[in-house]
């Protein structure tokens, strides 16, 4: 005799009272800012919280600033080349201590790997910053993309690692079965289903790198002046509808990147 669903069991957590006014609270607390950001830079006038019209003159200026596009291009160069790299050898790292076996030092592999989410910002910046000036090492936004590698691994690594443990072996099995070589096992079978974990992490680091402000700002030497720090110089000289512009410009990258990650998961999951 099948036992029926309680009354209890089958409600549903917005069901219970008092908690949709708060969760709408929230999301306007959390986003309303950021829209009012938004808006407020297709403000015409000069001052930031008086609405003079609707115009896409700041816009103009930023793309006219040499220093914000010089700045916006480092931003892309660092989080190019930093997701990539970060990305292989969280692939690489996750292969071998997920795939790996049983072997010494694998528990505490996983835990070093995945230290500097746990670890505050401020500090791996300073540990950053006392290593390249200890080793003399001064390489412009080399000294930044090496910075960004490090701390964009264990953001690749978690769902990349995550994907690799929900996958099914019985495939690889097959393959093996089948006379394939670990090489095209790996190349046929199980690259393509860990492809949606490799773009997941890819895309994490990536944004994570693109707005890094504190790491940045320690490492950056001469010339390596990404846009969240170009964005820090602008407000110390005063907040205007510009830096609006340039915020709300790297907002819409991040809000991209996202969406194409979704579209691209989501056509993965329908084949």
């Amino acid at each position: 005799m099948h036992k029926m669903p309680s009354r209890r069991q089958g409600r549903s957590i917005g069901d219970v009272r008092g908690l949709k006014p708060w969760a709408y609270a929230f999301m306007v607390f959390l986003y309303l800012p950021i829209a009012i950001l938004m808006l407020y830079s297709f403000n015409s006038g000069s001052l930031v919280m008086v609405w003079s019209g609707f115009s896409f003159e700041w816009y103009g200026k930023v793309f006219a600033n040499a220093d914000i596009r010089h700045a916006a291009m480092n931003s892309l160069i660092v989080a190019t080349v930093a997701t990539a790299a970060a990305t292989v050898i969280a692939t690489l790292a996750a292969l071998v201590l997920v795939r790996g076996g049983k072997f010494p030092g694998r528990a505490a592999s996983l835990t070093l790997i995945s230290l500097p989410l746990m670890v505050p910002e401020i500090v791996t910046a300073v540990a950053m910053l006392i290593v390249f000036a200890g080793t003399g090492l001064s390489l412009g936004l080399g000294n930044v993309i090496i910075a960004h590698v490090t701390f964009c691994i264990p953001f690749a690594f978690m769902p990349i690692r995550a994907r690799l443990e929900g996958m099914d072996m019985t495939l690889e099995q097959a393959s093996a079965d089948l006379y394939g070589t670990d090489w095209d096992t790996f190349r046929y079978v199980t690259l393509p289903i860990l492809m949606p974990g490799i773009l997941a992490g890819a895309m994490l680091s990536f944004v994570i790198s693109l707005d890094d402000f504190i790491i940045t700002m320690m490492v950056a030497g001469a010339g390596g002046t990404t846009l969240p720090v170009y964005i820090y110089s602008m407000i110390r000289q005063g907040v205007t509808p510009e830096v609006n512009a340039v915020s709300s410009l790297l907002l819409a990258a991040s809000l991209l990147l996202v969406t194409l990650y979704w579209i691209v998961t989501r056509k993965k999951n329908d084949t």
